[in-house]
Protein backbone atom coordinates (compact mmCIF):
# COMPACT_ATOMS: atom_id res chain seq x y z
CA UNK A 1 0.00 0.00 0.00
CA UNK A 2 1.05 3.60 -0.63
CA UNK A 3 1.27 6.38 1.98
CA UNK A 4 1.11 10.04 0.95
CA UNK A 5 1.96 12.79 3.45
CA UNK A 6 0.77 16.34 2.88
CA UNK A 7 -2.24 14.79 1.17
CA UNK A 8 -4.48 17.86 1.33
CA UNK A 9 -1.84 20.19 -0.07
CA UNK A 10 -1.31 21.52 -3.59
CA UNK A 11 1.17 18.85 -4.72
CA UNK A 12 -0.09 16.04 -2.49
CA UNK A 13 -3.66 16.26 -3.75
CA UNK A 14 -2.51 16.26 -7.40
CA UNK A 15 -0.32 13.23 -6.71
CA UNK A 16 -3.25 11.38 -5.11
CA UNK A 17 -5.48 12.25 -8.06
CA UNK A 18 -2.98 10.69 -10.47
CA UNK A 19 -2.33 7.61 -8.31
CA UNK A 20 -6.02 6.83 -7.87
CA UNK A 21 -6.70 7.45 -11.57
CA UNK A 22 -4.31 4.52 -12.10
CA UNK A 23 -6.47 2.40 -9.78
CA UNK A 24 -4.00 2.47 -6.88
CA UNK A 25 -5.28 2.34 -3.31
CA UNK A 26 -3.50 4.56 -0.82
CA UNK A 27 -3.46 5.96 2.68
CA UNK A 28 -3.58 9.75 2.78
CA UNK A 29 -2.11 11.50 5.81
CA UNK A 30 -3.74 14.70 7.03
CA UNK A 31 -3.67 16.88 10.11
CA UNK A 32 -6.67 16.96 12.44
CA UNK A 33 -8.22 20.13 11.04
CA UNK A 34 -7.01 19.94 7.44
CA UNK A 35 -9.82 20.14 4.89
CA UNK A 36 -10.07 17.34 2.34
CA UNK A 37 -10.13 18.79 -1.21
CA UNK A 38 -13.53 18.41 -2.86
CA UNK A 39 -12.15 16.48 -5.82
CA UNK A 40 -10.81 13.80 -3.45
CA UNK A 41 -13.63 13.68 -0.88
CA UNK A 42 -15.63 10.75 -2.28
CA UNK A 43 -12.76 8.70 -3.70
CA UNK A 44 -13.12 5.13 -2.41
CA UNK A 45 -9.47 4.33 -3.17
CA UNK A 46 -8.34 6.76 -0.46
CA UNK A 47 -8.06 5.87 3.22
CA UNK A 48 -7.77 9.12 5.15
CA UNK A 49 -5.56 8.89 8.23
CA UNK A 50 -5.15 11.64 10.82
CA UNK A 51 -1.61 11.96 12.13
CA UNK A 52 1.08 14.54 12.87
CA UNK A 53 4.44 13.86 11.22
CA UNK A 54 6.08 15.36 14.30
CA UNK A 55 4.46 12.72 16.52
CA UNK A 56 6.42 9.47 15.93
CA UNK A 57 3.84 7.32 17.75
CA UNK A 58 0.98 8.66 15.61
CA UNK A 59 3.08 8.33 12.51
CA UNK A 60 4.13 4.75 13.17
CA UNK A 61 0.48 3.63 13.18
CA UNK A 62 0.11 5.06 9.68
CA UNK A 63 2.91 2.79 8.40
CA UNK A 64 0.98 -0.46 8.89
CA UNK A 65 1.05 -2.38 5.60
CA UNK A 66 2.85 0.41 3.74
CA UNK A 67 5.42 -0.38 1.02
CA UNK A 68 5.87 3.05 -0.59
CA UNK A 69 5.85 6.58 0.84
CA UNK A 70 5.56 9.90 -0.99
CA UNK A 71 6.59 12.60 1.48
CA UNK A 72 4.97 15.86 0.32
CA UNK A 73 4.21 17.40 3.72
CA UNK A 74 6.02 20.67 4.40
CA UNK A 75 5.36 24.10 5.84
CA UNK A 76 6.05 27.09 3.61
CA UNK A 77 5.99 30.48 5.30
CA UNK A 78 7.96 33.71 5.30
CA UNK A 79 6.46 35.01 8.53
CA UNK A 80 8.94 35.30 11.41
CA UNK A 81 6.32 33.89 13.76
CA UNK A 82 6.24 30.63 11.76
CA UNK A 83 9.99 30.03 11.60
CA UNK A 84 10.29 27.66 14.56
CA UNK A 85 7.31 25.57 13.44
CA UNK A 86 8.60 25.44 9.86
CA UNK A 87 11.99 24.16 10.97
CA UNK A 88 10.28 21.60 13.20
CA UNK A 89 7.99 20.29 10.45
CA UNK A 90 10.42 20.39 7.54
CA UNK A 91 13.42 18.97 9.39
CA UNK A 92 12.20 16.91 12.35
CA UNK A 93 9.08 15.74 10.53
CA UNK A 94 11.14 14.60 7.56
CA UNK A 95 13.57 12.85 9.88
CA UNK A 96 10.67 10.93 11.43
CA UNK A 97 9.44 9.85 8.00
CA UNK A 98 12.91 8.77 6.86
CA UNK A 99 13.55 6.84 10.08
CA UNK A 100 10.28 4.90 9.84
CA UNK A 101 10.83 4.14 6.15
CA UNK A 102 14.25 2.76 7.03
CA UNK A 103 12.88 0.80 9.99
CA UNK A 104 10.13 -0.89 7.98
CA UNK A 105 12.00 -1.27 4.68
CA UNK A 106 9.72 1.16 2.85
CA UNK A 107 10.72 2.93 -0.38
CA UNK A 108 10.58 6.73 -0.15
CA UNK A 109 10.20 9.56 -2.63
CA UNK A 110 10.99 12.76 -0.74
CA UNK A 111 9.95 16.19 -2.00
CA UNK A 112 12.77 18.63 -1.37
CA UNK A 113 13.11 21.90 -3.29
CA UNK A 114 15.46 23.79 -5.58
CA UNK A 115 15.92 25.98 -2.49
CA UNK A 116 18.19 23.17 -1.26
CA UNK A 117 20.46 23.60 -4.31
CA UNK A 118 21.64 27.11 -3.52
CA UNK A 119 22.34 30.03 -5.82
CA UNK A 120 23.81 29.66 -9.31
CA UNK A 121 27.48 29.82 -10.14
CA UNK A 122 28.31 32.54 -12.65
CA UNK A 123 26.69 31.89 -16.06
CA UNK A 124 25.93 28.26 -15.15
CA UNK A 125 22.77 26.20 -14.87
CA UNK A 126 22.10 24.71 -11.45
CA UNK A 127 22.33 20.91 -11.46
CA UNK A 128 21.80 18.05 -9.03
CA UNK A 129 25.48 18.30 -8.10
CA UNK A 130 24.94 21.71 -6.51
CA UNK A 131 24.19 22.14 -2.82
CA UNK A 132 22.99 25.09 -0.79
CA UNK A 133 25.64 26.92 1.21
CA UNK A 134 24.86 28.86 4.35
CA UNK A 135 25.20 32.62 4.45
CA UNK A 136 23.97 35.19 6.93
CA UNK A 137 21.09 36.22 4.67
CA UNK A 138 19.72 32.70 4.21
CA UNK A 139 15.97 32.39 4.58
CA UNK A 140 14.54 29.90 7.04
CA UNK A 141 12.60 28.09 4.31
CA UNK A 142 15.79 27.33 2.37
CA UNK A 143 17.48 26.21 5.58
CA UNK A 144 14.57 23.94 6.46
CA UNK A 145 14.44 22.27 3.03
CA UNK A 146 18.19 21.76 2.91
CA UNK A 147 18.36 20.31 6.43
CA UNK A 148 15.29 18.16 5.76
CA UNK A 149 16.92 16.75 2.63
CA UNK A 150 20.07 16.05 4.63
CA UNK A 151 17.99 13.88 6.98
CA UNK A 152 16.98 11.75 4.01
CA UNK A 153 20.58 11.51 2.78
CA UNK A 154 21.60 10.43 6.27
CA UNK A 155 19.08 7.60 6.16
CA UNK A 156 20.18 6.66 2.64
CA UNK A 157 23.74 6.15 3.90
CA UNK A 158 22.23 3.85 6.54
CA UNK A 159 20.41 1.75 3.96
CA UNK A 160 17.19 3.59 3.12
CA UNK A 161 15.82 3.03 -0.39
CA UNK A 162 14.93 6.58 -1.41
CA UNK A 163 14.79 9.09 -4.24
CA UNK A 164 14.79 12.86 -3.73
CA UNK A 165 13.08 15.35 -6.04
CA UNK A 166 13.86 19.08 -6.15
CA UNK A 167 11.01 20.89 -7.92
CA UNK A 168 11.40 24.47 -9.06
CA UNK A 169 8.46 26.89 -8.74
CA UNK A 170 5.34 24.72 -9.05
CA UNK A 171 2.28 26.27 -10.66
CA UNK A 172 -1.19 24.94 -11.38
CA UNK A 173 -4.86 25.96 -11.24
CA UNK A 174 -5.55 24.24 -7.92
CA UNK A 175 -3.07 26.46 -6.04
CA UNK A 176 -5.55 29.32 -6.03
CA UNK A 177 -3.85 32.45 -4.68
CA UNK A 178 -1.70 30.53 -2.20
CA UNK A 179 1.97 29.60 -2.66
CA UNK A 180 2.96 30.20 -6.27
CA UNK A 181 -0.55 31.54 -6.79
CA UNK A 182 0.53 34.66 -4.91
CA UNK A 183 2.63 35.59 -7.95
CA UNK A 184 -0.49 35.52 -10.11
CA UNK A 185 -2.35 37.54 -7.47
CA UNK A 186 0.33 40.25 -7.51
CA UNK A 187 0.20 40.57 -11.29
CA UNK A 188 -3.59 40.50 -11.35
CA UNK A 189 -3.71 43.42 -8.91
CA UNK A 190 -1.61 45.41 -11.34
CA UNK A 191 2.17 45.68 -11.61
CA UNK A 192 4.13 48.18 -13.63
CA UNK A 193 7.56 46.72 -12.93
CA UNK A 194 9.55 43.55 -13.45
CA UNK A 195 12.81 42.41 -11.90
CA UNK A 196 15.92 41.41 -13.81
CA UNK A 197 16.28 37.85 -12.50
CA UNK A 198 14.68 34.58 -13.41
CA UNK A 199 13.65 31.16 -12.17
CA UNK A 200 12.65 27.64 -13.19
CA UNK A 201 8.95 26.80 -13.42
CA UNK A 202 7.03 23.51 -13.68
CA UNK A 203 3.40 22.40 -13.77
CA UNK A 204 2.14 20.51 -10.71
CA UNK A 205 0.86 17.68 -12.90
CA UNK A 206 4.37 17.08 -14.24
CA UNK A 207 5.88 17.00 -10.75
CA UNK A 208 3.38 14.34 -9.65
CA UNK A 209 3.95 12.36 -12.86
CA UNK A 210 7.72 12.34 -12.37
CA UNK A 211 7.36 11.30 -8.73
CA UNK A 212 5.26 8.28 -9.69
CA UNK A 213 7.66 7.31 -12.48
CA UNK A 214 10.63 7.50 -10.12
CA UNK A 215 8.84 5.52 -7.40
CA UNK A 216 8.14 2.73 -9.89
CA UNK A 217 11.71 2.73 -11.21
CA UNK A 218 14.82 0.96 -9.94
CA UNK A 219 16.56 4.27 -9.25
CA UNK A 220 17.71 4.81 -5.67
CA UNK A 221 19.99 7.18 -3.73
CA UNK A 222 19.61 9.90 -6.40
CA UNK A 223 18.18 13.42 -6.54
CA UNK A 224 16.37 14.96 -9.50
CA UNK A 225 15.59 18.55 -10.40
CA UNK A 226 12.02 18.80 -11.72
CA UNK A 227 11.73 21.95 -13.81
CA UNK A 228 10.11 22.51 -17.18
CA UNK A 229 11.50 25.83 -18.41
CA UNK A 230 13.66 28.70 -17.22
CA UNK A 231 11.82 32.02 -17.29
CA UNK A 232 13.02 35.54 -16.71
CA UNK A 233 10.72 37.39 -14.33
CA UNK A 234 10.02 39.85 -17.13
CA UNK A 235 8.71 37.06 -19.36
CA UNK A 236 6.79 35.44 -16.50
CA UNK A 237 5.01 38.64 -15.47
CA UNK A 238 4.33 39.54 -19.11
CA UNK A 239 2.67 36.20 -19.89
CA UNK A 240 0.61 36.26 -16.70
CA UNK A 241 -0.54 39.82 -17.37
CA UNK A 242 -1.49 39.01 -20.95
CA UNK A 243 -3.39 35.89 -19.87
CA UNK A 244 -5.41 38.10 -17.51
CA UNK A 245 -5.97 40.61 -20.31
CA UNK A 246 -3.80 43.20 -18.59
CA UNK A 247 -0.93 45.40 -19.71
CA UNK A 248 2.45 43.78 -19.16
CA UNK A 249 4.90 45.44 -16.74
CA UNK A 250 7.06 47.95 -18.61
CA UNK A 251 9.64 49.12 -16.08
CA UNK A 252 12.67 47.26 -14.77
CA UNK A 253 12.85 47.66 -11.00
CA UNK A 254 16.23 48.58 -9.55
CA UNK A 255 17.43 47.87 -5.99
CA UNK A 256 17.59 51.59 -5.27
CA UNK A 257 13.94 52.11 -6.11
CA UNK A 258 12.88 52.18 -2.47
CA UNK A 259 9.29 53.05 -3.29
CA UNK A 260 8.90 49.60 -4.85
CA UNK A 261 10.96 47.72 -2.27
CA UNK A 262 8.05 46.15 -0.40
CA UNK A 263 6.41 44.80 -3.54
CA UNK A 264 9.75 43.58 -4.89
CA UNK A 265 10.33 41.77 -1.61
CA UNK A 266 6.91 40.14 -1.83
CA UNK A 267 7.61 38.80 -5.31
CA UNK A 268 11.11 37.67 -4.31
CA UNK A 269 9.84 35.83 -1.24
CA UNK A 270 7.11 34.06 -3.18
CA UNK A 271 9.54 32.88 -5.83
CA UNK A 272 12.97 32.45 -4.27
CA UNK A 273 12.39 31.11 -0.79
CA UNK A 274 14.11 34.08 0.83
CA UNK A 275 12.67 35.59 3.98
CA UNK A 276 9.95 38.21 3.40
CA UNK A 277 11.03 41.68 4.42
CA UNK A 278 12.66 44.89 3.30
CA UNK A 279 16.21 43.58 3.31
CA UNK A 280 18.94 44.19 0.77
CA UNK A 281 19.35 40.45 0.27
CA UNK A 282 15.71 39.84 -0.58
CA UNK A 283 15.79 42.63 -3.15
CA UNK A 284 19.10 41.26 -4.48
CA UNK A 285 17.56 37.79 -4.82
CA UNK A 286 14.88 39.11 -7.13
CA UNK A 287 17.67 40.22 -9.47
CA UNK A 288 19.32 36.78 -9.61
CA UNK A 289 18.67 34.32 -12.43
CA UNK A 290 18.39 30.85 -10.89
CA UNK A 291 18.10 28.60 -13.93
CA UNK A 292 18.02 24.81 -13.77
CA UNK A 293 19.19 21.87 -15.87
CA UNK A 294 16.44 19.23 -16.29
CA UNK A 295 18.45 16.80 -18.44
CA UNK A 296 18.86 14.18 -15.70
CA UNK A 297 15.16 13.76 -14.96
CA UNK A 298 14.25 13.87 -18.65
CA UNK A 299 16.64 11.03 -19.44
CA UNK A 300 15.61 9.00 -16.39
CA UNK A 301 11.83 9.22 -16.86
CA UNK A 302 11.20 10.25 -20.46
CA UNK A 303 8.98 13.08 -19.20
CA UNK A 304 7.74 15.56 -21.79
CA UNK A 305 7.05 18.67 -19.79
CA UNK A 306 3.95 20.77 -20.33
CA UNK A 307 4.96 24.16 -21.78
CA UNK A 308 4.97 26.81 -19.06
CA UNK A 309 3.02 29.18 -21.29
CA UNK A 310 0.18 26.65 -21.42
CA UNK A 311 0.25 26.22 -17.64
CA UNK A 312 0.10 29.99 -17.13
CA UNK A 313 -2.99 30.25 -19.35
CA UNK A 314 -4.69 27.41 -17.46
CA UNK A 315 -3.98 29.02 -14.10
CA UNK A 316 -5.20 32.45 -15.19
CA UNK A 317 -8.37 30.99 -16.71
CA UNK A 318 -9.19 29.33 -13.39
CA UNK A 319 -8.34 32.43 -11.33
CA UNK A 320 -10.44 34.75 -13.49
CA UNK A 321 -13.47 33.06 -11.95
CA UNK A 322 -12.00 32.92 -8.45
Amino acid sequence: MILVTGATGFLGSELILQLTSQGKKLRALKRQHAVIPKHLADNELIEWFIADINDPADLEDAFSGIKQVFHCAALVSFLPSDQAEMLRVNIEGTSNIANLCQLYGVRLVHVSSVAALGEPKKNALITEKDFWEYDKHSGHYAISKYEGEMEVWRSITEGLDAVIVNPSVIIGPSAGFQGSGSIFKLVRKGMNFYTSGGVGIVDVSDVADVMIKLMDSEVTAERFIISSENYTYRKLFKEIAEAFGLKAPQKEAKPWMLGLARRIAGVASAITGKSFGLTKDVVRSSMISSFYDNEKVTLATGIRFKPVGQSIKEVCLKLKNH
